[in-house]
């Protein structure tokens, strides 16, 4: 990884993302109200990578949901540099669980795809688009098709697709989950590199602890359902980071102190 060997991180300037008692609640009614996440309070710093672990069914996707401002918080907010979001913004890009390329759509126009949506210049996003594969090394699988790509590949075409109109955040919704082990630290090594390039803040939701260790900066500890915010571990290893980093003692005591607190506070799945 010669790329990853080279780059360096982008320096972080003041917070930009804060999260102010951030809460959401399910059902059209007080009796059928079910609260799913509780009382979220925190600031992202720009530039930064923060891991988001938790149990299933504690709010890790629906706070994602509303930092992206494609779900209304019951109470609290969200704010990008001093503004509410209170709908979608372009200075956010989103990466899903599933790639989600148009199967009928070379990898290209796939890319090309929040400009046609956007109406931006398709000149423009057309030399961006090739920018991007080459970041995410896809330059020569430009005009295949979906089902021609490895599921790896797959993802990196959609995380292009998110980093096309230029976002200050990428949002990631757990992108590697369906990914063989061998597949899934390949594509850890690659999204550390594209986000050391790129200098994106990036808000990563993993089930994997050491995932969340290796690519954060800092790891978000949720509780079990109604989600709250138990405890934020700083992770202190140097960039970049290669696999070794895992046996690293700095990496093994945030392991230790995660998986204390889920001990104490339910299963993790």
């Amino acid at each position: 990884m010669s790329a990853q060997a080279t780059a360096q991180p982008r320096p972080a300037s003041q917070g930009h993302i804060r999260i102010s008692n951030l809460s959401k609640s399910f059902g059209s009614t007080s009796s059928e109200s079910v609260l799913a996440l509780d009382s979220v309070d925190c600031t992202i710093e720009k530039g930064s990578f923060v891991s988001i672990v938790g149990p299933s069914g504690c709010g890790k996707t629906t706070l994602l949901r509303m930092v992206a401002g494609l779900m209304q918080a019951t109470h609290g907010t969200v704010s990008i540099d001093g503004q509410v979001v209170t709908g979608t913004r372009r200075d956010v890009g989103v990466v899903f669980q599933s790639s989600i390329l148009l199967p009928w759509r070379t990898v290209i126009e796939n890319v090309l795809l929040p400009a046609e949506i956007l109406r931006l210049d398709m000149r423009a996003s057309r030399q961006r688009a090739m920018d991007l594969l080459r970041l995410v090394k896809l330059e020569g699988f430009e005009n295949k098709l979906p089902r021609q790509l490895s599921g790896g590949m797959q993802q990196r075409a959609s995380i292009a697709r998110a980093l096309l109109h230029d976002p200050k955040v990428l949002l990631m919704d757990e992108p590697f989950g369906a990914l063989d082990a061998l597949t899934r630290e390949k594509m850890n090594l690659e999204l550390q590199r594209i986000w050391m390039e790129s200098g994106k803040t990036v808000i990563l939701i993993t089930h994997s602890i050491p995932e969340a260790i290796f690519l954060g900066d800092s790891v978000f500890v949720m509780t079990p359902r109604p989600g709250a915010l138990k405890r934020v571990i700083k992770v202190d290893l140097p960039r970049p980071r290669g696999m070794s980093a895992m046996g690293a003692s700095e990496f093994v005591r945030v392991s230790d102190e995660i998986r204390e607190i889920f001990s104490h506070s339910g299963n993790f799945d």
